[in-house]
């Protein structure tokens, strides 16, 4: 491979990871920051949008798309065998994406519109990028992780029309977290099992994850059919049920991952611990749909909060680790951030499951997502600003 020239020299412009990683801790922090000072009444700068759909949306597309944006970009290139995107283009990308966080928070200075159109600039960019990476190399097997991207992108613009004309965005909003569990599913399901197989059979273990079969491919099937009833008609009593069906499945799926035997490296154990909240998310939201006892808030932070918060993270570190050529294990400060984001999704599920402490367990649930992503930029920070290990 060629020595990088120009603006690609710089370590953090040198590979997707570094800078969206590093964006993605960063905003966790200060939107949990700012969202705090909503609920407390100290930032008013949320209430153009609504604080609540601020929220979910700079969750979903602003956080999770730049993990996302960090995770594609890194691993494109070992689909493809095409060089990576760095340089000009990955500063192009990273200024829309951080010129979308400002929009949000720009008040009356940018119009409805004007916010709109920069902040869904993002996504459209990204996945024009990934889908022409994937096209030049005939890689027809990963063009369906690009469609995904798409249709986030669409779900982005969709969320600022349904704003604009309604004053909410819960369609959009449902479909965009319909599409990220679905990206846990489609690139967990490869990763998860994947990196377990690896390291069980350098240990030489007899037993190993099982090869995708019939079983993923329904589950998968029986999830995507649930996950689009659910952003159609989320109160009918068949999505519910499909919902829970979806949620066995997957949990069936998870179980057939070896992820019992994994748990002397936390690097591996957090991997299948943040993908079970994938089968608990459905089963929740599927139970609310059903029965009306779980409340909706608690179904949701299975998924956000949990798949989404745990993955994201667990991916982070591993992918942050065997990029800058360090060891793939977890020190003692890595196994603090995964301790800290777990209880962080478990104390937020649970905060809508127990009302009468809901209050206290929120907040809890705040100070541990501070810290586990303050502990991430800590650990990990220097890490990505500099150039790979020898």
């Amino acid at each position: 491979m060629r020595e990088p020239a120009g603006l690609a020299r710089i370590p953090l412009l040198g590979y997707g990871f570094r800078p969206f990683f590093l964006g993605a801790a960063l905003w966790a922090v200060a939107a949990m920051a700012l969202w705090i000072g909503a609920l407390t009444g100290s930032v008013e700068r949320l209430d153009r949008f609504g604080a609540l759909s601020w929220h979910v949306h700079e969750f979903l597309f602003g956080y999770v798309a730049a993990v996302m944006a960090g995770f594609l970009l890194t691993a494109i290139p070992s689909w493809t065998g095409r060089p990576p995107v760095r340089g000009g283009l990955l500063l192009t990308l990273l200024a829309a994406w951080l010129a979308g966080r400002l929009a949000l928070l720009s008040g009356e200075a940018l119009g409805p519109l004007q916010a709109a159109a920069i902040d869904s600039l993002f996504l459209v960019l990204l996945a024009a990028v990934v889908a022409r990476e994937i096209m030049a190399a005939g890689n027809r097997r990963n063009l369906k992780v690009a469609l995904l991207v798409s249709a986030l992108a669409l779900a982005n613009i969709l969320f600022h029309a349904e704003l604009i004309a309604t004053g909410a965005a819960d369609l959009a909003l449902r479909g965009g977290i319909a599409l990220v569990v679905g990206l846990i599913m489609l690139i967990g399901g490869r990763i998860v099992p994947a990196f377990t197989r690896n390291w069980l059979a350098g240990r030489h273990a007899t037993l190993l994850p099982a090869a995708f079969d019939r079983l993923d491919a329904a589950s998968l099937a029986v999830a995507a059919a649930a996950l689009v009833a659910w952003v159609a008609l989320p109160d009918a009593a068949l999505t519910g049920l499909a919902l829970c069906a979806a949620g066995v499945l997957q949990g069936v799926r998870l179980s057939r991952w070896r992820g019992r035997d994994t748990w002397r490296e936390p690097l591996l154990l957090v991997l299948h611990l943040g993908y079970a909240f994938v089968p608990l998310g459905f089963l929740l939201v599927g139970a609310g749909q059903l029965t009306g006892i779980v409340l909706p808030t608690a179904a949701l932070h299975a998924w956000t909060a949990g798949a989404m918060g745990v993955m994201t993270l667990a991916v982070m570190t591993r992918a942050s680790l065997g990029h800058c050529g360090r060891a793939l294990t977890a020190s003692i400060p890595t196994r603090g951030i995964f301790v800290a984001i777990i209880i962080a999704a478990l104390l937020r599920v649970l905060a809508s499951l127990a009302p009468a402490a809901g209050s206290l367990l929120v907040e809890l649930s705040a100070v541990a997502w501070l810290a586990a992503f303050a502990g991430f930029l800590a650990a990990y920070g220097p890490m990505l600003m500099r150039r790979r290990a020898a």
